[in-house]
């Protein structure tokens, strides 16, 4: 179970960098084809928050915005309490 769980985190984690990386190059290129901020946060909520920081960091995307900047180390923080709820609940 554990092997599932890490290939969806990665998997997750290269498409909500992708998409991260697509926002940016759409907001200067394409204007009207932007991913929603809901699409974004979404990503971020179903496992890809560590990834999404990260490149949002990286490339200097949205980190003006205190939404994200606050709420994507906050879903982090929620995401490892869960984990160790987990952890400690079944193993």
């Amino acid at each position: 179970m554990l092997e599932y769980f890490l290939i969806y985190i990665l998997i997750l984690s290269a498409v909500t960098a992708a998409v991260t990386f697509f926002d940016k190059k759409a907001s200067v290129k394409f204007p009207r084809h932007r991913v929603s901020e809901a699409m974004l946060f979404l990503l971020a909520l179903i496992g890809g928050a560590v990834a999404e920081l990260a490149v949002m960091k990286k490339i200097r995307h949205k980190t003006k915005h205190k939404r994200f900047m606050v709420g994507l180390p906050l879903i982090i923080f929620l995401h490892f309490v869960l984990l160790i709820l987990f952890v400690t609940h079944y193993f």
